[in-house]
């Protein structure tokens, strides 16, 4: 049997059928195909990371120069006035709640120790202590969880010894500078103090 050719019409009814069959297995345009399953993070996204505000300082500044001494200190200060008005210096608590601490005598030409116990931050305290190394020749070391930079040298006018005590830790400032007194164990008692 001979096989006549398609007619035009025929031919694309056929074709019509087939992408209608095809049309037929695919989604429709309104429905979406499964999504993959979303790979697994284990970083946490924008609006999961916590922030954190810096809490205020739970460490408290002292308010009484003789309070932060222990028994011992003090009786090596023995009758050395403590923030005399008559050397017309700032002494005591402070508007912004730092300590001043003047133990002088003054009628005494260099015999005296200045102690201030204040806030300050990290960077500008570890900027202040570098540049006293660098500059200076302080000696630094870390105990007590904090930075301790020192230095003593000889009185231009005196045959006696000056120095320089600084200890930071935790936002709190601990700045000694003394002259022929320096009694045993003082910044160590401030230190057991603030910090326990």
């Amino acid at each position: 049997m001979s096989r006549r050719p398609l007619r035009p019409a025929a031919s694309a009814a056929l074709v019509s059928a087939a992408l209608l069959a095809l049309t037929a297995c695919a989604p429709a345009a309104e429905e979406a195909a499964p999504d993959a399953p979303a790979p697994v993070s284990t970083s946490p996204t924008p609006s999961n990371i916590p922030t954190f505000s810096r809490a205020p300082t739970a460490v408290r500044l002292p308010a009484d120069c003789k309070a932060m001494l222990s028994a011992d200190v003090l009786s090596q200060l023995g009758a050395v006035p403590l923030n005399d008005p008559s050397l017309g210096v700032a002494t005591g608590v402070q508007p912004d709640g730092s300590l001043i601490c003047v133990w002088r005598d003054p009628a005494a030409d260099t015999t005296g120790l200045t102690t201030t116990v204040s806030r300050m931050d990290r960077g500008p305290a570890l900027d202040m202590l570098n540049e006293l190394v660098a500059t200076q020749g302080f000696s630094c070391y870390t105990p007590d969880a904090g930075t301790r930079c020192e230095k003593t040298w000889i009185n231009e006018t005196y045959p006696v010894n000056d120095g320089r005590t600084l200890y930071w830790r935790d936002d709190v400032l601990i700045d000694t500078q003394y002259s022929n007194l320096a009694p045993t164990g003082y910044t160590a008692s401030i230190i057991t103090s603030i910090f326990g």
